[in-house]
């Protein structure tokens, strides 16, 4: 595993949100070096989504119709949901819920890599939050991919990662919220 020490996330880009009353989806876009058989597998693998991903997987996403328990890391309580996959177009397309996320991945082939697309629902409130934690879980996956594996960071510890709050702030100004302070800090008694 490559020195999780030396990992700096780059600044807040590839990114955008689609704003439909309070219902708002994020879009994230990568450019992966990678193929789409290759991203595919880490997108849909339960050995590779526990390298990556801010959740475990007890079985494969790869097939339409498979039911999955997604564990999301470092939650408060213990997180599980059931998801049932409705789309799987190897090596292209993949949807399924997370939670009360939806999630649709794509996969464009881009000379010998390929963009990488997110659309996901979040909160609003937390909505640069969720920005900041997927930019962060993507340098995991392509440092997964090049073969210099970083270790997953997600969830509470992401949060405590150097980059995080930078990349938090980054976000909510592209897209014209408030930052949160998180995790919320204690009233100061006088």
């Amino acid at each position: 595993m490559t020195d999780r020490g030396q990992y700096t996330p780059g600044p807040a880009s590839g990114a955008q949100v689609r704003k439909d009353g309070e219902k708002w989806t994020l879009i994230l876009v990568r450019e992966l070096r990678h193929s789409r058989e290759k991203v595919w597998q880490a997108l849909t693998d339960p050995a590779h989504l526990r390298e990556w991903a801010p959740f475990e997987a007890d079985g494969s996403l790869g097939t339409v119709g498979t039911t999955v328990k997604l564990t999301t890391l470092a939650a408060p309580t213990p997180h599980v949901t059931e998801t049932t996959v409705t789309r799987a177009d190897a090596p292209k397309v993949l949807e399924y819920n997370w939670g009360d996320h939806d999630m649709r991945w794509e996969l464009e082939a881009l000379g010998g890599g390929t963009r990488l697309t997110l659309w996901t629902n979040i909160d609003r409130r937390f909505i640069s939050m969720g920005a900041a934690g997927w930019h962060i879980c993507f340098d995991v996956l392509d440092h997964l991919l090049s073969g210099t594996p970083i270790g997953r960071i997600a969830g509470g510890e992401a949060m405590k990662f150097g980059g995080w709050q930078r990349l938090n702030a980054e976000y909510a100004k592209q897209f014209g919220i408030k930052t949160l302070n998180w995790p919320p800090q204690e009233p100061q008694n006088s």
